[in-house]
Protein backbone atom coordinates (compact mmCIF):
# COMPACT_ATOMS: atom_id res chain seq x y z
CA UNK A 1 0.00 0.00 0.00
CA UNK A 2 1.83 3.53 -0.62
CA UNK A 3 0.73 6.25 0.88
CA UNK A 4 -0.91 9.69 -0.90
CA UNK A 5 2.10 12.48 -0.06
CA UNK A 6 0.56 16.06 0.96
CA UNK A 7 2.06 18.67 -0.71
CA UNK A 8 2.44 21.83 1.62
CA UNK A 9 3.29 24.89 -0.31
CA UNK A 10 6.21 27.01 1.68
CA UNK A 11 4.64 30.15 -0.09
CA UNK A 12 1.45 29.72 1.80
CA UNK A 13 1.10 32.43 4.99
CA UNK A 14 -2.16 32.18 7.08
CA UNK A 15 -3.88 35.63 7.71
CA UNK A 16 -5.79 35.56 11.27
CA UNK A 17 -7.73 37.43 12.67
CA UNK A 18 -10.28 36.92 15.84
CA UNK A 19 -12.96 38.67 16.58
CA UNK A 20 -15.46 39.69 19.27
CA UNK A 21 -18.53 41.73 19.27
CA UNK A 22 -22.60 43.18 20.06
CA UNK A 23 -24.78 44.29 17.66
CA UNK A 24 -22.77 45.55 14.16
CA UNK A 25 -19.43 46.32 16.62
CA UNK A 26 -16.39 44.27 16.64
CA UNK A 27 -13.13 44.73 18.03
CA UNK A 28 -10.90 42.28 16.15
CA UNK A 29 -7.07 41.09 16.79
CA UNK A 30 -4.48 40.12 14.86
CA UNK A 31 -2.82 36.87 14.86
CA UNK A 32 1.24 35.95 14.67
CA UNK A 33 1.78 40.33 14.77
CA UNK A 34 2.66 42.49 17.24
CA UNK A 35 -0.74 42.46 18.38
CA UNK A 36 -2.49 44.78 15.87
CA UNK A 37 -6.24 45.59 17.09
CA UNK A 38 -9.07 47.53 15.10
CA UNK A 39 -12.63 48.10 15.97
CA UNK A 40 -15.20 48.30 13.32
CA UNK A 41 -19.05 49.57 13.50
CA UNK A 42 -21.59 50.95 11.24
CA UNK A 43 -23.71 53.33 10.22
CA UNK A 44 -26.61 54.44 12.43
CA UNK A 45 -28.98 53.44 9.60
CA UNK A 46 -27.45 50.10 9.80
CA UNK A 47 -27.84 49.75 13.17
CA UNK A 48 -24.29 50.94 14.39
CA UNK A 49 -23.54 53.82 16.29
CA UNK A 50 -20.11 55.22 13.59
CA UNK A 51 -17.80 54.61 16.36
CA UNK A 52 -15.02 52.99 14.12
CA UNK A 53 -14.72 52.67 10.54
CA UNK A 54 -17.71 49.93 8.34
CA UNK A 55 -16.72 47.03 7.30
CA UNK A 56 -17.00 48.21 3.67
CA UNK A 57 -14.54 51.25 4.97
CA UNK A 58 -12.34 48.58 5.72
CA UNK A 59 -12.14 46.45 2.15
CA UNK A 60 -11.48 49.46 0.56
CA UNK A 61 -8.55 50.57 2.48
CA UNK A 62 -7.46 47.23 2.51
CA UNK A 63 -7.60 47.23 -1.58
CA UNK A 64 -5.14 51.02 -1.36
CA UNK A 65 -3.41 49.56 1.22
CA UNK A 66 -2.52 46.12 -0.43
CA UNK A 67 -1.95 47.68 -4.14
CA UNK A 68 1.09 49.84 -2.21
CA UNK A 69 2.90 46.39 -0.48
CA UNK A 70 2.21 45.19 -4.00
CA UNK A 71 3.59 47.73 -6.23
CA UNK A 72 7.06 47.53 -4.23
CA UNK A 73 7.35 43.79 -4.76
CA UNK A 74 6.57 44.57 -8.58
CA UNK A 75 8.92 47.81 -8.36
CA UNK A 76 11.66 45.39 -7.02
CA UNK A 77 11.04 42.93 -9.44
CA UNK A 78 10.99 45.23 -12.81
CA UNK A 79 14.11 47.61 -11.19
CA UNK A 80 12.05 50.62 -11.27
CA UNK A 81 11.92 53.20 -8.44
CA UNK A 82 8.86 54.26 -6.16
CA UNK A 83 7.90 57.60 -4.15
CA UNK A 84 5.17 58.85 -2.69
CA UNK A 85 1.88 57.34 -2.96
CA UNK A 86 -1.60 58.87 -3.20
CA UNK A 87 -5.09 56.62 -3.50
CA UNK A 88 -8.71 57.38 -4.16
CA UNK A 89 -11.04 54.67 -4.02
CA UNK A 90 -15.19 54.88 -4.14
CA UNK A 91 -16.96 51.30 -3.98
CA UNK A 92 -20.59 52.21 -5.58
CA UNK A 93 -23.26 50.47 -2.96
CA UNK A 94 -26.76 49.66 -4.02
CA UNK A 95 -28.33 48.58 -0.45
CA UNK A 96 -31.27 47.39 -1.10
CA UNK A 97 -29.84 43.43 -0.62
CA UNK A 98 -28.09 44.82 2.25
CA UNK A 99 -30.78 47.02 4.57
CA UNK A 100 -34.23 45.82 2.38
CA UNK A 101 -33.41 42.39 1.47
CA UNK A 102 -34.01 42.66 -1.97
CA UNK A 103 -32.86 39.98 -4.07
CA UNK A 104 -29.74 40.16 -6.04
CA UNK A 105 -25.87 40.44 -4.93
CA UNK A 106 -24.69 42.68 -1.83
CA UNK A 107 -21.72 43.21 -3.34
CA UNK A 108 -20.23 46.52 -4.86
CA UNK A 109 -21.62 47.44 -8.25
CA UNK A 110 -18.61 49.28 -9.02
CA UNK A 111 -15.16 49.88 -7.49
CA UNK A 112 -13.00 52.70 -8.78
CA UNK A 113 -9.15 52.88 -7.90
CA UNK A 114 -7.89 56.32 -8.50
CA UNK A 115 -3.57 55.99 -7.73
CA UNK A 116 -0.93 58.85 -8.49
CA UNK A 117 2.61 57.45 -8.06
CA UNK A 118 6.23 59.09 -8.19
CA UNK A 119 8.51 56.57 -10.47
CA UNK A 120 10.94 56.93 -13.13
CA UNK A 121 8.81 54.61 -15.50
CA UNK A 122 7.69 55.45 -18.08
CA UNK A 123 5.41 54.98 -21.19
CA UNK A 124 5.23 50.89 -21.40
CA UNK A 125 6.86 49.82 -18.73
CA UNK A 126 4.50 52.22 -16.37
CA UNK A 127 1.84 50.42 -18.17
CA UNK A 128 3.40 47.02 -17.61
CA UNK A 129 3.67 47.85 -13.42
CA UNK A 130 0.19 48.69 -13.40
CA UNK A 131 -0.82 45.82 -14.98
CA UNK A 132 1.27 43.37 -12.84
CA UNK A 133 -0.03 44.80 -9.66
CA UNK A 134 -3.66 44.61 -10.54
CA UNK A 135 -2.82 40.93 -11.53
CA UNK A 136 -0.54 40.06 -8.22
CA UNK A 137 -2.42 41.98 -5.74
CA UNK A 138 -4.40 39.82 -3.58
CA UNK A 139 -7.24 42.62 -2.39
CA UNK A 140 -7.37 43.99 -6.17
CA UNK A 141 -8.48 40.38 -7.13
CA UNK A 142 -11.16 39.75 -4.25
CA UNK A 143 -12.90 42.63 -6.29
CA UNK A 144 -11.99 41.23 -9.90
CA UNK A 145 -13.08 37.99 -9.47
CA UNK A 146 -16.45 38.89 -7.70
CA UNK A 147 -17.75 40.21 -10.79
CA UNK A 148 -18.21 43.68 -9.97
CA UNK A 149 -17.27 46.59 -12.39
CA UNK A 150 -13.47 47.41 -11.07
CA UNK A 151 -11.95 50.17 -12.42
CA UNK A 152 -7.92 50.46 -12.20
CA UNK A 153 -6.76 54.15 -13.09
CA UNK A 154 -3.09 54.77 -12.59
CA UNK A 155 -1.41 58.13 -12.92
CA UNK A 156 3.00 58.63 -12.65
CA UNK A 157 4.32 61.19 -11.57
CA UNK A 158 8.07 62.57 -11.78
CA UNK A 159 10.21 61.38 -8.61
CA UNK A 160 10.80 64.19 -6.32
Amino acid sequence: MTSAKTSVKTSVVPFVVDARGTGVAQHLSVQGTAGHEFDADAYPAFGGRDAAPSPLFYALGALTSCNQVTASLVAKDLGITLGEFTFRVQGDLDTGVLVAGEDGNANFDRVTVEATVQTDAEGAAFDHFVAEVERRCPVSQLFVRSGLEFVNRWERADLT
